[in-house]
């Protein structure tokens, strides 16, 4: 005849989930972390050139990048196999290239635009001629720190 009744053997405890908030919010503060984001889909096929004398961009938030190559496989049914122009994620032509300075710039802080940079990313088997056309339609633009991204290597091999 006791106040207290006895608990009864055999049963499974509740799964404690007091810290499950705190473990998802640590994964997903985790992939925010480490995931990058990708900027532009690649429509050109880039193998870019070797060179032994590299120097890395400082800033790359300030940098404008000018894909040149000849276009993917799935897209050479549409474009064919002749080296073109992409500007962000649309192919473009030379002609092209004053406005897209131009866009590049209104989104840059004032202050900032003199620092910008316009990588130009060649295919080492790329005509030298759309990429003198390129050149030449940022020197109009007055876009003149061009930078030529490459492979580092040690030694250049033929």
């Amino acid at each position: 005849m006791s106040k207290f009744k006895k608990k009864k053997s055999g049963g499974i405890p509740a799964v404690n989930t007091a810290a499950l908030p705190d473990i998802v919010f640590m994964l997903l503060f985790f992939f925010m972390v480490t995931t990058v984001m990708r900027e532009v889909t690649l429509k050109v096929k880039v193998v870019t050139p070797q060179a032994t004398e590299v120097n890395k961009l400082e800033r790359k938030s300030l940098v404008s990048y000018i894909y040149i190559g000849e276009p993917t496989e799935q897209l050479q049914s549409q474009f064919g196999t002749a080296d073109r122009i992409q500007l962000n994620d649309a192919f473009a032509t030379a002609k092209d290239i004053i406005a897209f300075v131009e866009g590049e710039r209104e989104q840059t802080d004032p202050a900032e635009v003199p620092l910008m940079t316009f990588s130009i990313k060649a295919d080492q088997k790329a005509e030298m001629g759309i990429v003198t056309d390129v050149k030449q339609e940022l020197r109009k633009a007055n876009a003149l720190k061009i930078n030529y991204s490459t492979k580092k290597t040690d030694k250049i091999v033929d």
